[in-house]
């Protein structure tokens, strides 16, 4: 049946009785899932940013730690939405903005004096401190911190990928500030001092601080509302994989197999443990890791089973592909549920410690076994299910792609051999 099924996928010819649902169906899933996803990133950005103006306007341990919680809230849904990075050109040129890291955090505020890069002359810049500098040879006037400096001046400074200035990260450092407890317990401990104005002000400029963590979530809203509108009716993302559903079918596999793979197993966790280095923890200064990494392959999932639970607890579902290569290849679909289930749950396990204090900075510090064990039966759980990724591409007769590896997984790409 398969042999016979794969060419209408590939012709377009693709209402036939064999298949539970038509990969139209299936795309018009994964785009309202994505809409969904980016929308509910985008009310929790502006819950966030009530709570950052309500910190601004009134510095307290109450108003700091409520915009932490805004924060960490944030990070559900839009981590959730990175299943859908890799196979959309729209989502991965414009995810720098939101969600790069690691930063060179000196870039935009006081570090600790041990603190650098020598690969980057603006690791220590401290724009925050430093109303005019210059940068390539011309003088930048930022006496006003505005989103737009950060987007068009300091953001990839220099074209150098760790001068951080906007998205999720520079925010999370602006509320927590440096973590330097090492693979220790412990997130950064900002003072909400730092926001004070007058002579309670710690830190220094706290009046460009604060402007910097305004202006950072201002920018925040805006760029997750134009990723909004690429995923609304017309907008280029929604185009681009309802117009032709092989390659939207082709989009969703590659995003999920190229986080399942180089990303989430390979770069954040795997590297992470072989250097036994904090600094390579996605969320380094919340110590909220744990959960960006459990709601990655929750992403993973349900972008599979056409499956998304809002943040107000609420469903979006339809048509998937856990429908659409049944009818190609029953076993390849059994196979492939029960391993996205399995890394769901692994991911789970690594959740559920962070919750009870071993956060994955903890997890990877050298002699941890315990931590060792979590993390790299976690990896094989995500590799396992991207060979299958890989298998229902070839079951559904879409283009052969190759997901994006990791020089921290062994002999990356021999997986698919």
């Amino acid at each position: 049946m398969r042999s016979l099924l794969a060419p209408l996928l590939l012709t377009g010819a693709l209402a036939t009785p064999a298949l539970a649902v038509t990969p139209d169906e299936v795309v018009e899933t994964y785009a309202d899932i994505a809409l969904a996803t980016y929308e509910d990133s985008l009310t929790t950005a502006k819950t966030l940013q009530v709570a950052v103006a309500a910190l601004v306007a009134n510095p307290s341990d109450e108003t700091l730690a409520a915009a932490k919680t805004a924060w960490l809230a944030a990070r559900v849904p839009y981590q959730q939405s990175e299943a859908f990075r890799f196979g959309n050109p729209v989502v991965d040129d414009w995810e720098g903005r939101v969600n790069a890291w690691p930063l060179d955090e000196g870039l935009i505020d006081y570090t600790s004096a041990d603190y650098g890069n020598e690969e980057n002359a603006l690791a220590t810049l401290n724009v925050i401190a430093t109303p005019k500098f210059t940068l390539s040879g011309t003088e930048i006037d930022a006496t006003t911190i505005t989103p737009d400096l950060i987007a068009r001046t300091l953001h990839e400074a220099d074209g150098i990928e760790a001068n951080v200035a906007s998205g999720y990260h520079a925010i999370e450092f602006l509320l927590w500030g440096q973590d330097l407890n090492g693979t220790g317990p412990g997130a950064g401990s900002r003072p909400y001092t730092d926001f004070a104005l007058g002579d309670a002000c710690t830190g220094g400029n706290c009046d460009r601080r604060a402007a910097y963590l305004q202006a950072a979530t201002d920018l925040l809203v805006a760029d997750l509302q134009e990723m909004v509108g690429a995923w609304s009716e017309g907008g280029a993302g929604r185009s681009a994989v309802t117009a032709d559903p092989k390659a939207g079918l082709l989009a969703a596999l590659t995003g999920m197999g190229t986080l399942s793979y180089g990303e989430l197993g390979g770069e954040r966790m795997k590297l992470g443990l072989m250097l036994n280095d904090p600094e390579e923890e996605h969320d380094c200064f919340s110590d909220n890791t744990h959960n960006s990494h459990y709601y990655d392959g929750l992403g993973i999932r349900n972008v599979y089973f056409g499956q998304y639970t809002r943040v107000d607890g609420t469903k979006v579902e339809g048509p998937s592909l856990s429908a659409l290569v049944p009818a190609v290849d029953p076993a390849i679909d059994a196979q492939l549920k029960a391993e996205l289930d399995a890394s769901v749950a692994a991911l789970g396990a690594v959740k559920a410690a962070g919750d009870a204090g071993q956060t994955f900075d903890t997890l990877i510090a050298p002699g941890n076994a315990e931590g060792e064990t979590l993390i790299l039966t976690t990896v094989t759980a995500l590799v396992t299910q991207t060979v299958s990724i890989d298998r229902a591409v070839t079951a559904l007769g879409l283009t052969k792609v190759e997901f994006e590896g990791s020089d921290s997984l062994d002999n990356p790409g021999a997986v698919f051999q």
